[in-house]
């Protein structure tokens, strides 16, 4: 895996981020996010 690569340590290093890049599919993130957003109010 190269520079280039989100999901190497490598590819995280040279563009000096570090994360998730495994994302959820968006359903699944629109419900979390929903709820979150209910919970505050």
């Amino acid at each position: 895996m190269g520079r280039g690569d989100l999901r190497s340590k490598r590819g995280k290093i040279s563009r000096g981020t570090s994360g998730k890049t495994r994302l959820r599919p968006k359903a699944k993130r629109r419900a979390k996010a929903a709820k979150a957003t209910t919970a505050k109010a």
